[in-house]
């Protein structure tokens, strides 16, 4: 169906409701899998902190992306086992030299409000995330994608009509790249490079991401959103593959506490929950076989140090910095804190990204015991420690029991292992942010999950000129072996050497590879647990009968 007016989020919402019964009434199963439907096709999850924002441009974190991608329509899209799909783009050809990218749109593709979907969207989307004047937090992804110009456009010396995108009508999009890369496709299913309706975002202005303003493209529209308490999103009438769409309504209860999610869940008011509480999985796992859930995540949680004179001048010491990663006992914070399936960690690129093989790091081959020893020698020639120079370090983490309790252990071990003391700093999301963002903390706890799966979307971010590399760490080499790497055949070697210099300089600390953790109805059916970068798309979710 397409409508040719524009539909008031309100009036939408009703329609799709209706709808919604109606599919069910006609489809009693699942048309793939012959599965009994529920008659609702609804369900609510559980995130622990507000969106900073859902504008596909601005939008920096993992909750906003999953908005985002049901909002939105990128050219490409994904399968539940993280294939990348036609989305958008109906098909596509790619150059000999792997250097140009011509897709061609679907000529059924629409906007909620009825205006077609064309090639200057897209355009426009890619000239709005470059453009410093929005100051986009994921401008950098696009000189990571290698678009021509990217860098220039981006820093304001080009214009942003020289950027390596371009629609030689409405339904071609043609990308130029800097360089061969055979997983490009699957970086447009990131929000950066979605299309952005001009006059929409014209005519709402500051307000644009407000429901009654918010034009998109994807399966489902914007309802209703109560900052610090939900966000709901409806299936969208007008998108192309409606009609193969089962789940009607989708809501995001913001709950800063994973304890008060559980309990909810279990009293059966939420069907997900994306933060299971620290070290309950294994109880969880036994009480309700089936709905809790672990399996590897693209996402690795590390520890900031800043770099910057801002920052504790103990920590400009390489030994210093060494010793408090050296002291930190990561077997016991995923085996007795979370034990949900983590691993120790001691690179920053998660162990099971494509083609990854993890260097031969000295700190990973050590006993505890040995780290320990080695960290109060180094910490000792610093001047700290035991006869020297008290040392006290601040901890920023953001609002969570988890940060926390990772936090406490952490201090205690830089305690008892080398005599330094910690204060814990806890921020609400957004504050913390922009704290982290302003280099106004000392050490503070972060989390990055990958954008694509290939290593560079862990590695760009030691980049000197990174704007997401919060801890100001510059290492001449390896901004010049980064470089390499992307026009290298094989950089493969180039990212195992960035990853040694990273700890020998120890210019982060790394904790452990994520596992994700969930508590999940088992009648919400085709969670992506074989995607590993976790997109997960709720137009191929549907909701079983149960028995």
């Amino acid at each position: 169906m397409t409508l040719h007016t524009k539909l008031l989020a309100s009036t939408a919402a009703l329609m799709i409701a209706g709808a919604g019964a109606v599919w069910a009434d006609a489809h009693a199963t699942h048309p793939e899998t012959g599965e009994p439907l529920a008659s609702e096709q609804s369900f609510s999850y559980s995130i622990l902190d507000d969106f900073p924002s859902i504008d596909p441009q601005m939008v920096e974190d993992v909750e906003g992306g999953s908005v985002a991608r049901d909002l939105f329509e990128g050219l490409t899209t994904e399968s539940a086992a993280g294939e990348v799909l036609p989305g958008v783009a109906e098909s596509w050809d790619v150059s000999e030299d792997g250097m140009t990218y011509t897709f061609t749109l679907r000529e059924n593709a629409v906007w909620s409000n009825g205006d077609p979907v064309v090639a200057g969207d897209f355009v426009y989307g890619l000239q709005r995330a470059a453009d410093p004047e929005l100051a986009s937090p994921y401008s950098w992804y696009l000189e990571v994608m290698g678009v021509t110009n990217a860098g220039a456009v981006i820093a304001g010396e080009m214009p942003v009509e020289e950027l390596g995108v371009s629609a030689p009508d409405d339904r071609t999009v043609v990308y130029t790249i800097d360089a061969p890369r055979p997983y490009f496709p699957q970086m447009l299913t990131f929000p950066t490079t979605f299309p952005a309706n001009r006059a929409a975002i014209e005519a709402g202005g500051d307000n644009y991401t407000d429901p009654e303003n918010f034009v998109s493209n994807g399966a489902y529209v914007l309802s209703e959103y109560v900052p610090g308490e939900k966000l709901v999103r409806v299936r969208n009438e007008a998108y192309w593959d409606n009609e193969n769409t089962i789940i009607d309504e989708v809501t995001a209860l913001i709950i800063n506490d994973s304890n008060q999610a559980l309990t909810r869940y279990l009293a059966g008011e939420i069907d997900l929950v994306m933060d299971v509480p620290a070290g309950q999985f294994p109880r969880l796992n036994a009480e309700y076989p089936g709905e809790a859930l672990s399996f590897p995540s693209s996402c690795s949680y590390y520890y900031l140090i800043n770099h910057t004179d801002s920052g504790n001048p103990a920590l400009q010491d390489a030994n210093v910095r060494k010793a408090l990663s050296l002291a930190v006992d990561r077997g016991v914070i995923v085996d007795n804190i979370l034990a949900g399936g983590q691993r120790e960690a001691y690179t920053f690129t998660h162990w099971a990204v494509s083609g990854w093989s993890t260097p031969d790091i000295d700190i990973a081959n050590m006993t505890q015991e040995e780290r320990n020893a080695k960290a109060q020698e180094l910490m000792a020639e610093a001047g700290y420690g035991e006869g020297g120079e008290p040392l006290t370090v601040e901890i920023l983490y953001n609002t969570s029991d988890s940060h926390r309790s990772i936090a406490v252990a952490i201090g205690q071990m830089w305690k008892q292992t080398l005599g330094v003391d910690t204060e814990l700093a806890n921020q609400e999301w957004a504050t913390y942010l922009d704290t982290r963002g302003e280099q106004n903390y000392q050490v503070a706890r972060a989390g990055w999950c990958a954008d694509y799966n290939e290593p560079s979307t862990y590695l760009d971010l030691f980049n000197s000129g990174s704007s997401y590399n919060d801890g100001k760490f510059v290492n001449d080499e390896i901004d010049v072996l980064l470089a390499e790497a992307k026009v290298a055949e094989d950089a493969m070697p180039l990212y195992q050497k960035i990853e040694e210099i990273a700890s020998a300089e120890t210019a982060i600390i790394p904790i452990y590879h994520y596992a994700s953790v969930r508590m999940k109805d088992e009648n919400l059916a085709n969670w992506p647990t074989e995607n590993f970068l976790q997109n997960w798309y709720s137009k191929d979710l549907y909701i079983t009968a149960g028995e």
